[in-house]
This record gives C-alpha cells, sequence and structure tokens, in this order.
C-alpha cells in the first residue's frame, strides 16, 4: 500500500467553496447524502445501487453511484486485498464520497467494506446525518448461489486470496441506519424501502 506523507498537511490550507451546500441543496430541490451499501460479495450491492440511481433519476433526483470494482479500475488501481489495503481503499472512497454530497448528490457506494471500524471512520467524517449505512443481510450461502462472478467459486479453489465469507472475515453493521434481507424481498421492495427511508428524513421531496 502507498505510504501518504502526512507532513506536508501542515503546509495546505483548506479552500472552502463560495457555494455553500444549502444553496446546492435549494438549486437541486432535494438535500444531499451519502447512501453506503454494505454487505458480502453477492449480496446485490451493486445491483440496487444502480436500481435505485435509476429510481432517484427518474424522480429527478441527482444522484452517482461509486461501485468498488470501477473505482479499483481507477482510482484504488494500487490497492490490493489486505487488511490495510481494504482500510486504505474504504478511506479514499468516503473522502470522494464526501465530495460528491459536498457538491449536493446523493452519492451510492457499493463495497462490501468488510470492517466496522473502517465504516466508522468513513461516518465520522461526514455530517451529521449525512452517512445512511444501508446493510444488504443475506446469507453466504444464498450469495453462493447467486455468485454473479464466479468469485466464490475461485475462492473456494485457492485461486482468490483474502476473499470475505471465505478467507476473509465480514463484520455486519451493527446499528446500520437501514437493513433489508435480499434473500428475502425483491429488487423494487428493497429500492422503495431506501426511498421512503430518504422521504422520512426529509432528504428528498424538499
Amino acid at each position: 500500500m502507498l505510504k501518504v506523507d502526512n507532513s506536508v498537511a501542515g503546509n495546505l490550507t483548506w479552500h472552502q467553496s463560495q457555494i455553500s451546500r444549502e444553496k446546492r441543496h435549494k438549486l437541486n430541490g432535494h438535500a444531499s447524502c451519502v447512501l453506503w451499501f454494505t454487505g458480502l460479495s453477492g449480496s446485490g450491492k451493486s445491483t440496487l445501487a444502480n436500481r435505485l440511481d435509476a429510481e432517484l433519476y427518474a424522480m429527478k433526483v441527482r444522484s452517482y453511484v461509486l461501485d468498488g470494482d470501477n473505482l479499483r479500475h481507477g482510482l484504488n488501481r494500487d490497492l490490493g486485498f489486505s487488511a490495510l489495503d481494504r482500510q486504505e481503499n474504504i478511506r479514499r472512497v468516503g473522502e470522494t464520497a464526501k465530495l460528491f454530497a459536498d457538491a449536493g448528490l446523493i452519492a451510492i457506494t457499493a463495497f462490501i467494506s468488510p470492517y466496522r471500524r473502517d465504516r466508522d471512520v468513513v461516518r465520522k467524517i461526514m455530517g451529521s446525518g449525512e452517512f445512511i449505512e444501508i446493510y444488504l443481510d443475506c446469507c453466504v450461502d444464498a450469495c453462493r448461489r447467486r455468485d454473479p462472478k464466479g468469485l466464490y467459486k475461485k475462492a473456494d479453489a485457492g485461486k482468490i486470496a483474502d476473499f470475505t465469507g471465505v478467507s476473509s472475515p465480514y463484520e455486519a453493521p451493527l446499528n446500520p441506519d437501514i437493513t433489508i434481507k435480499t434473500d428475502a424481498v425483491s429488487e423494487i421492495e428493497a429500492v422503495d424501502t431506501i426511498i421512503c427511508y430518504l422521504r422520512g428524513q426529509s432528504l428528498i421531496d424538499l
């Protein structure tokens, strides 16, 4: 993993935007936040994130999906899957998602993010009520049956090291904002649950 030189921080100055977040909310007609999907591989994170994104688009809500695989193609391509690399991966995603929220968008992230402490770090860098943790509760057997990318099969064969749910742990959230049992509800039911939550928190339909 790349080592960060924190000694340069003293020479940096944060430049505040002239356009406040509140003004961006008023322009967009909705508030901003980070919807953080977490769950095992195959639990439906990317599927639901993109389905939700499409529904919000139809409602004229400005949103964007930050997908785990996509960011590892670019921003995080230098990171592997060790515990330290996973930690840095999530830190970078959290900082990126915060910028999207500052811009007035609803950022939708789709990452396994297996460790509670890493998710808690992201929650702490966000503003109050800005980080919404969505736990996709799906048993590993159901995830194995889906296995859309064939990753469990490869992990079982020893072709993928440090694979969450097989050779690496997953720490489920203790107090997620939303829990969805994706092996028991349909995609549209899951998306409706999230949209109802956003309305209940007055984040959309302002």
